[in-house]
C-alpha cells in the first residue's frame, strides 16, 4: 500500500481547477438563460435530445456493419439499438411535447439517485468542507425529484424554473470548488513545503 502526501494530492488535482471553474460559470449562465427564455428552453432541450438519439443511432448501425471484431450476435445488436435510437430520436423530434413530459420524469429520477448519492457521499466522510451544504443540495435534489415524479401535471414552465435554480446553484458550487481547488494548489506549491 503507497501512502500519498495529501499536499502532491491536492496540487495534482488543482492544477485542472480551470476546469471546474469554466464548468461551474458554463453552468450558471445555462441556468440564468433558462429563466429568461423558458419556453425555449423547453423546446431545445426537447429537440438536443432527439438529434443526439438519432446521432446515436446513425453511429450504432454503422459500427453493426463497420467493425471486423465483433461478432454476428454482436452486430445485430449493434442493428437492433441504432435502428431503435433512429426511431425514437425521429419520434422524440417530431413529437416534441411527448418528449419534454418523458424528459421530466426522466429527470425526476435523475434527481432522486443524485440527491441520494450526494447525501450518501457526505455521510460517508465526516471530514469533508461543505458537507452541510452538500447534504442540503442532496436532500433538495431528492425531493425535487420526488415531486416531479408524484406530481406529472406539473407546469412544465415551473419545472424550468426549477432546473433554473438547481443549475445555479449547482454551477455556484463548482465554481467554489474550482476557486477552492486554485487557492490549495497555490498553498501546495508555495516555497518552504
Amino acid at each position: 500500500m503507497t501512502v500519498t502526501d495529501p499536499v502532491a494530492t491536492i496540487g495534482r488535482v488543482g492544477r485542472h481547477w480551470g476546469w471546474f471553474l469554466a464548468f461551474g460559470i458554463l453552468t450558471v449562465a445555462l441556468g440564468l438563460s433558462a429563466v429568461v427564455w423558458p419556453a425555449i428552453t423547453l423546446l431545445a432541450a426537447a429537440i438536443v435530445f432527439g438529434v443526439q438519439l438519432i446521432f446515436a443511432g446513425i453511429y450504432r448501425l454503422v459500427s453493426a456493419f463497420a467493425s471486423e471484431d465483433t461478432s454476428g450476435a454482436t452486430r445485430v445488436l449493434f442493428a437492433l439499438l441504432g435502428i431503435l435510437s433512429l426511431v425514437v430520436g425521429l419520434y422524440a423530434v417530431r413529437h416534441v411535447l411527448l418528449t419534454i413530459v418523458a424528459l421530466a420524469l426522466l429527470l425526476g429520477i435523475f434527481w432522486i439517485v443524485n440527491g441520494v448519492i450526494e447525501i450518501f457521499t457526505a455521510a460517508q466522510h465526516r471530514e469533508m468542507r461543505g458537507r452541510g451544504w452538500r447534504v442540503f443540495m442532496g436532500i433538495l435534489s431528492t425531493i425535487a425529484g420526488l415531486i416531479l415524479l408524484a406530481i406529472p401535471g406539473i407546469s412544465l414552465v415551473a419545472l424550468v424554473v426549477v432546473v433554473s435554480v438547481w443549475l445555479i446553484l449547482f454551477g455556484l458550487l463548482e465554481i467554489s470548488f474550482g476557486l477552492r481547488l486554485r487557492s490549495g494548489r497555490a498553498a501546495s506549491v508555495r516555497p518552504g513545503r
